[in-house]
């Protein structure tokens, strides 16, 4: 992310919701709850707004913010999803976007 502002926390975040959600074919009725972390250096605004912007007002959003490690990625959210699915777990695809895919090169597309 190239700046900590709010409304670039709540387009990511929802561009990076909606990017799992088509790639697992995920119905917003199956979600049970979505954890949320960013880095220190993003304190405009917590990452959920771009889930209530998308309308994910009925499903617990939890935030918390990554160890500050020496060298880790600056300016990141993360974002995990738990929900109902009958994908095993090889047919789960993993998204990481921009400079992200660094973190996992095993399990980025």
């Amino acid at each position: 992310m190239e700046r900590d502002e709010p409304s670039l926390i709540a387009g990511a975040t929802k561009a990076l919701l909606e990017e799992i959600f088509v790639r697992n074919e995920i119905d917003r009725d199956d979600l049970v709850c979505i954890f949320f972390s960013a880095t220190s250096d993003l304190t405009a605004a917590f990452p959920a707004s771009g889930a209530h912007e998308l309308g994910l007002d009925d499903v617990p959003l939890f935030g918390s913010v990554e160890l500050g490690v020496k060298g880790a990625l600056a300016r990141c959210i993360r974002v995990m999803v738990q929900c109902y699915s009958m994908r095993s777990r090889a047919e789960i695809r993993h998204v990481y976007t921009k400079g992200a895919v660094v973190l996992r090169t095993d399990l980025a597309e």
